[in-house]
């Protein structure tokens, strides 16, 4: 999946010029947390609900007045994705550097913009977990062929997979995470444990309530 997939656009923005009073009233409007500062179809900054309340906080050493333009708080140099970029890429930067969104810039122009809840509805399209299904966890040895494996059973019982995510667990195994198009997955866990798989979810026996 890529950032032009989950992108939002066109982008709602404000001009260097507006007010803080206007940008918050804009922001409350539409119910956005973060807004592109254009000059024209140019990024001139980033500024984001948190910005406006500290520059106005009476806590603030010197708060600005609400009259005061979003050029004078906004970050002026923000990070920026390009629409051809993965969205797991974009994650990591916006997880590293602490950020709330990514303007999705082409060419010098603004064509969209990402924040931390557009991952979150990719994280949801690319797992399958809006769609009628089942959930299993299953432990594989680090090695080639184990994955192969397990999806070939899931083949021979006539199981669609939605999605397969994978993650390292120590350094001799992987745990692998199984959307399929099944509801009844302690019996397909049933025949993976006879198979030979260690199966970590649904537990063998159903938890106490």
């Amino acid at each position: 999946m890529l950032v032009r997939d989950i992108m939002r656009s066109p982008v709602v923005g404000v001009s260097p010029a507006t007010t803080l009073q206007d940008a918050y009233r804009t922001m409350r409007e539409k119910g956005f947390r973060h807004l592109a500062v254009l000059d024209g179809e140019r990024l001139a900054g980033v500024v984001t609900d948190r910005d406006l309340r500290l520059a106005t906080s009476a806590l603030a050493p010197v708060p600005f007045p609400a009259d005061s333009a979003v050029s004078e708080i906004m970050c002026r140099e923000p990070l920026t994705a390009n629409a051809d970029d993965a969205v797991d890429d974009a994650a990591r930067v916006m997880r590293e550097r602490k950020i709330g969104c990514l303007p999705v810039v082409d060419d010098g122009r603004v064509i969209g913009i990402i924040t931390g809840i557009d991952l979150l509805d990719a994280l949801i399209r690319m797992t399958g977990v809006d769609k009628p299904s089942g959930r299993l966890e299953v432990y594989l040895p680090d090695r080639p062929g184990e994955l192969a494996r397990l999806t070939a059973l899931m083949s021979e019982r006539e199981l669609n997979i939605h999605s397969i995510l994978t993650y390292p667990e120590g350094t001799e195994r992987v745990r692998t995470v199984l959307r399929i198009g099944s509801i009844e997955t302690r019996l397909v866990a049933q025949d993976l444990r006879k198979a030979g798989f260690e199966v970590v979810w649904p537990p063998d026996k159903p938890c106490p309530r």
